[in-house]
């Protein structure tokens, strides 16, 4: 499912937005479907710059863009960290070889 999702959004028309990123504007060639997402993921970033900007007064702007930079490269490594498959792997084991003993004694195999 999540293969065919990517597929249809690589075949979708494609075409550039400027999104605003610290008062900034970089160009992003995106997919049609993906715009709003982009737009609302730079406000986000947006609001953690400001927010940033207000709890660590009189650094520069580069300061709170590695700041937001870390906190997302955080989020991310926990996000990761977090999918663990070692019980979904068990689990579809644990059912295969359940399948597998019901087909033998049933003779199937």
């Amino acid at each position: 499912m999540y293969s065919s999702f990517n597929q249809s959004i690589m075949n979708e028309e494609k075409f550039t937005i400027n999104v605003n990123v610290a008062e900034r504007y970089y160009p992003i060639t995106i997919a049609r479907s993906e715009e709003e997402s982009f737009r609302n993921l730079a406000k986000q970033i947006n609001d953690l710059l400001f927010q940033l900007s207000q709890r660590f007064p009189n650094r520069e702007i580069q300061d709170y863009m590695a700041m937001a930079l870390l906190q997302y490269a955080i989020n991310l490594k926990r996000t990761k960290d977090s999918f663990d498959t070692t019980y979904v792997i068990k689990k579809i084991e644990q059912l295969d070889k359940f399948i597998e003993d019901f087909l033998v004694e049933e003779q199937v195999l």
